[in-house]
Protein backbone atom coordinates (compact mmCIF):
# COMPACT_ATOMS: atom_id res chain seq x y z
CA UNK A 1 0.00 0.00 0.00
CA UNK A 2 1.43 3.39 -1.13
CA UNK A 3 1.15 6.75 1.00
CA UNK A 4 0.40 9.90 -0.34
CA UNK A 5 0.88 13.29 1.27
CA UNK A 6 -1.27 16.50 0.31
CA UNK A 7 -1.48 20.04 1.45
CA UNK A 8 -4.32 22.03 1.59
CA UNK A 9 -6.26 19.13 2.13
CA UNK A 10 -9.64 19.75 3.43
CA UNK A 11 -11.25 21.68 0.87
CA UNK A 12 -11.53 22.38 -2.82
CA UNK A 13 -8.68 20.34 -4.73
CA UNK A 14 -6.99 18.76 -2.12
CA UNK A 15 -9.90 17.27 -0.55
CA UNK A 16 -10.66 16.18 -3.81
CA UNK A 17 -7.91 14.43 -4.18
CA UNK A 18 -8.14 12.69 -0.24
CA UNK A 19 -11.16 11.79 -1.50
CA UNK A 20 -9.87 10.02 -4.53
CA UNK A 21 -6.40 8.34 -3.43
CA UNK A 22 -8.76 7.03 -0.46
CA UNK A 23 -11.10 5.40 -2.39
CA UNK A 24 -7.88 3.78 -4.73
CA UNK A 25 -6.28 2.48 -1.55
CA UNK A 26 -3.67 5.08 -0.36
CA UNK A 27 -3.21 5.47 2.66
CA UNK A 28 -3.02 9.82 3.66
CA UNK A 29 -0.98 12.17 5.08
CA UNK A 30 -3.37 15.50 5.59
CA UNK A 31 -1.92 18.49 6.10
CA UNK A 32 -3.60 22.12 6.78
CA UNK A 33 -4.09 24.25 9.17
CA UNK A 34 -7.27 23.37 10.97
CA UNK A 35 -6.56 20.35 12.90
CA UNK A 36 -10.03 19.84 13.86
CA UNK A 37 -11.16 19.39 10.36
CA UNK A 38 -8.63 17.44 9.43
CA UNK A 39 -9.54 15.14 12.60
CA UNK A 40 -13.31 14.77 11.11
CA UNK A 41 -11.55 14.14 7.39
CA UNK A 42 -9.11 11.55 8.49
CA UNK A 43 -11.82 9.49 10.73
CA UNK A 44 -14.66 9.85 7.53
CA UNK A 45 -11.91 8.84 5.29
CA UNK A 46 -10.71 5.97 7.57
CA UNK A 47 -14.25 4.84 8.17
CA UNK A 48 -15.60 4.69 4.38
CA UNK A 49 -12.01 3.39 3.11
CA UNK A 50 -10.36 1.40 5.39
CA UNK A 51 -6.76 3.46 4.62
CA UNK A 52 -4.73 4.74 7.38
CA UNK A 53 -5.22 8.83 7.61
CA UNK A 54 -2.42 11.06 9.35
CA UNK A 55 -3.21 14.45 10.65
CA UNK A 56 -0.29 16.93 10.41
CA UNK A 57 -1.62 20.38 11.49
CA UNK A 58 1.00 23.01 9.45
CA UNK A 59 0.69 26.47 8.22
CA UNK A 60 3.08 26.65 5.15
CA UNK A 61 2.85 30.53 5.58
CA UNK A 62 5.14 29.86 8.67
CA UNK A 63 8.92 28.11 9.09
CA UNK A 64 7.91 25.56 11.67
CA UNK A 65 5.08 24.24 9.27
CA UNK A 66 7.28 23.99 6.41
CA UNK A 67 9.89 22.24 8.11
CA UNK A 68 7.92 20.09 10.01
CA UNK A 69 6.21 18.80 6.51
CA UNK A 70 9.60 18.82 5.01
CA UNK A 71 10.69 16.57 8.26
CA UNK A 72 7.86 13.99 7.52
CA UNK A 73 8.56 13.81 3.42
CA UNK A 74 12.06 12.96 4.55
CA UNK A 75 11.47 10.03 7.13
CA UNK A 76 12.83 6.92 4.96
CA UNK A 77 11.39 5.05 7.64
CA UNK A 78 7.67 6.07 6.35
CA UNK A 79 8.08 6.75 3.09
CA UNK A 80 5.34 9.07 1.02
CA UNK A 81 5.14 7.91 -2.48
CA UNK A 82 3.08 10.93 -4.12
CA UNK A 83 2.87 14.55 -2.70
CA UNK A 84 0.43 16.82 -3.81
CA UNK A 85 1.26 20.40 -3.42
CA UNK A 86 -1.93 21.57 -3.34
CA UNK A 87 -1.74 24.18 -0.38
CA UNK A 88 -2.38 27.99 -1.69
CA UNK A 89 -4.60 31.44 -1.69
CA UNK A 90 -4.91 34.51 -3.10
CA UNK A 91 -5.01 38.60 -2.20
CA UNK A 92 -8.13 40.67 -2.90
CA UNK A 93 -6.96 43.90 -4.49
CA UNK A 94 -4.30 44.83 -7.41
CA UNK A 95 -0.84 45.38 -7.00
CA UNK A 96 0.04 47.98 -5.06
CA UNK A 97 -3.56 47.64 -3.24
CA UNK A 98 -2.32 44.69 -1.19
CA UNK A 99 -0.12 44.61 1.60
CA UNK A 100 3.40 43.63 1.47
CA UNK A 101 3.58 41.66 4.44
CA UNK A 102 0.53 39.56 2.48
CA UNK A 103 2.43 39.39 -0.87
CA UNK A 104 5.22 37.68 0.93
CA UNK A 105 2.99 35.06 2.76
CA UNK A 106 1.39 34.02 -1.00
CA UNK A 107 5.07 33.51 -2.00
CA UNK A 108 6.48 31.39 0.72
CA UNK A 109 3.08 29.20 0.22
CA UNK A 110 3.11 29.39 -3.37
CA UNK A 111 7.13 29.11 -4.21
CA UNK A 112 9.30 28.86 -0.78
CA UNK A 113 7.31 25.87 0.37
CA UNK A 114 6.68 24.10 -2.99
CA UNK A 115 10.46 24.22 -3.49
CA UNK A 116 11.40 22.46 -0.29
CA UNK A 117 8.75 20.39 -0.07
CA UNK A 118 8.97 18.79 -3.71
CA UNK A 119 12.63 18.69 -2.97
CA UNK A 120 12.55 16.58 0.54
CA UNK A 121 10.30 14.43 -1.40
CA UNK A 122 11.84 13.88 -4.19
CA UNK A 123 15.17 13.35 -2.78
CA UNK A 124 14.00 10.58 -0.63
CA UNK A 125 12.03 8.85 -3.80
CA UNK A 126 14.71 9.26 -6.23
CA UNK A 127 16.78 6.75 -3.88
CA UNK A 128 13.75 4.34 -3.93
CA UNK A 129 13.58 4.68 -7.86
CA UNK A 130 9.62 5.59 -7.46
CA UNK A 131 7.45 8.40 -6.54
CA UNK A 132 5.61 11.04 -8.16
CA UNK A 133 4.92 15.10 -6.80
CA UNK A 134 1.81 17.15 -8.53
CA UNK A 135 2.40 20.82 -7.84
CA UNK A 136 -1.31 22.50 -8.43
CA UNK A 137 -0.48 25.62 -9.72
CA UNK A 138 -3.06 27.63 -12.55
CA UNK A 139 -4.28 28.50 -15.78
CA UNK A 140 -3.17 32.07 -14.70
CA UNK A 141 0.29 31.40 -14.79
CA UNK A 142 0.24 31.73 -18.28
CA UNK A 143 -1.50 35.21 -18.48
CA UNK A 144 0.41 38.38 -16.98
CA UNK A 145 -1.59 39.00 -14.26
CA UNK A 146 -0.42 39.93 -10.50
CA UNK A 147 1.65 38.18 -8.40
CA UNK A 148 -0.78 34.90 -8.01
CA UNK A 149 0.00 34.71 -11.44
CA UNK A 150 3.50 35.19 -11.02
CA UNK A 151 4.15 32.78 -8.66
CA UNK A 152 1.97 29.73 -10.47
CA UNK A 153 4.28 30.89 -13.03
CA UNK A 154 6.87 30.16 -11.12
CA UNK A 155 5.39 26.82 -9.81
CA UNK A 156 5.47 25.59 -13.66
CA UNK A 157 8.35 26.41 -14.33
CA UNK A 158 10.10 24.97 -11.52
CA UNK A 159 8.16 21.59 -12.13
CA UNK A 160 8.84 21.12 -15.39
CA UNK A 161 12.73 21.96 -15.27
CA UNK A 162 12.68 19.63 -11.89
CA UNK A 163 11.13 17.15 -13.94
CA UNK A 164 13.78 16.98 -16.94
CA UNK A 165 16.46 16.88 -14.56
CA UNK A 166 15.14 13.72 -12.83
CA UNK A 167 14.19 12.08 -15.99
CA UNK A 168 15.20 8.25 -15.61
CA UNK A 169 15.28 8.34 -11.96
CA UNK A 170 11.54 7.34 -11.91
CA UNK A 171 10.23 9.71 -10.22
CA UNK A 172 7.66 11.70 -12.09
CA UNK A 173 6.79 15.31 -11.51
CA UNK A 174 3.87 17.37 -12.78
CA UNK A 175 2.50 21.21 -12.88
CA UNK A 176 -1.50 20.62 -12.50
CA UNK A 177 -3.25 24.38 -14.18
CA UNK A 178 -7.04 24.27 -13.60
CA UNK A 179 -9.05 26.98 -13.99
CA UNK A 180 -12.23 27.50 -11.68
CA UNK A 181 -13.23 25.44 -9.66
CA UNK A 182 -15.91 25.26 -6.98
CA UNK A 183 -14.14 25.72 -3.74
CA UNK A 184 -13.35 27.70 -0.71
CA UNK A 185 -10.71 29.25 -2.12
CA UNK A 186 -12.41 32.81 -3.89
CA UNK A 187 -14.45 33.02 -0.27
CA UNK A 188 -11.75 33.15 1.64
CA UNK A 189 -9.89 36.02 -0.32
CA UNK A 190 -13.11 37.97 -0.15
CA UNK A 191 -14.03 37.64 -3.86
CA UNK A 192 -17.16 37.75 -5.74
CA UNK A 193 -18.21 35.07 -7.98
CA UNK A 194 -21.44 35.59 -9.41
CA UNK A 195 -19.88 36.96 -12.48
CA UNK A 196 -18.41 34.15 -13.59
CA UNK A 197 -19.64 32.17 -16.76
CA UNK A 198 -21.15 29.11 -15.93
CA UNK A 199 -19.26 27.19 -18.82
CA UNK A 200 -16.10 28.05 -16.61
CA UNK A 201 -16.61 26.14 -13.76
CA UNK A 202 -14.35 23.10 -13.32
CA UNK A 203 -15.50 20.01 -10.99
CA UNK A 204 -13.50 18.88 -8.68
CA UNK A 205 -13.40 15.53 -8.54
CA UNK A 206 -12.78 15.08 -12.28
CA UNK A 207 -10.56 17.42 -12.09
CA UNK A 208 -8.47 15.16 -9.98
CA UNK A 209 -9.49 11.79 -12.10
CA UNK A 210 -8.14 13.98 -15.40
CA UNK A 211 -4.60 15.03 -13.23
CA UNK A 212 -3.90 11.53 -12.04
CA UNK A 213 -4.24 9.78 -15.79
CA UNK A 214 -1.75 12.54 -16.88
CA UNK A 215 0.67 11.61 -14.16
CA UNK A 216 0.41 8.19 -14.93
CA UNK A 217 0.84 9.12 -18.81
CA UNK A 218 3.93 11.01 -17.48
CA UNK A 219 3.00 14.34 -18.46
CA UNK A 220 4.57 17.51 -16.90
CA UNK A 221 2.09 19.74 -17.42
CA UNK A 222 -1.27 19.18 -17.02
CA UNK A 223 -4.54 21.50 -18.25
CA UNK A 224 -7.03 19.08 -17.14
CA UNK A 225 -10.11 20.03 -19.26
CA UNK A 226 -10.85 20.85 -23.25
CA UNK A 227 -12.85 24.29 -22.59
CA UNK A 228 -9.51 25.56 -20.39
CA UNK A 229 -7.04 23.43 -23.57
CA UNK A 230 -8.62 25.61 -25.42
CA UNK A 231 -7.93 28.94 -24.01
CA UNK A 232 -4.59 28.11 -23.40
CA UNK A 233 -4.35 27.79 -27.16
CA UNK A 234 -5.51 31.01 -27.73
CA UNK A 235 -3.32 32.29 -25.26
CA UNK A 236 -0.31 30.84 -26.77
CA UNK A 237 -1.16 32.71 -29.80
CA UNK A 238 -2.13 36.18 -28.64
CA UNK A 239 0.47 38.86 -28.43
CA UNK A 240 2.35 39.56 -24.69
CA UNK A 241 1.04 43.39 -25.32
CA UNK A 242 -2.25 42.37 -25.77
CA UNK A 243 -2.60 39.57 -23.88
CA UNK A 244 -1.71 42.11 -20.42
CA UNK A 245 -4.92 44.23 -21.36
CA UNK A 246 -7.51 41.31 -22.14
CA UNK A 247 -5.91 39.73 -18.90
CA UNK A 248 -6.53 43.18 -16.80
CA UNK A 249 -10.05 43.58 -17.77
CA UNK A 250 -10.49 39.88 -17.16
CA UNK A 251 -9.60 40.28 -13.67
CA UNK A 252 -11.67 43.26 -13.16
CA UNK A 253 -14.97 41.60 -14.88
CA UNK A 254 -13.96 37.96 -13.30
CA UNK A 255 -12.23 38.44 -10.46
CA UNK A 256 -12.62 40.13 -6.75
CA UNK A 257 -15.39 42.54 -6.00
Amino acid sequence: MTTALITGATAGIGAAFARRLAADGHDLVLVARDTERLQDQATELHDRHGIEAEVLSADLAEEAGIASVEARLADRKRPVDLLVNNAGFGNKGRYLEVSMADELRMLKVHCEAVLRLTSAAAGAMRERGRGGVVNVASVAAFVPRGTYGASKAWVVQFTQGAARDLAGTGVRLMALCPGFVRTEFHERAGMGTDNIPGWMWLDADKLVSAALADLARGKTLSVPDPRYKALMGVVKLTPRRLLGGVSSKAGRRYGPK
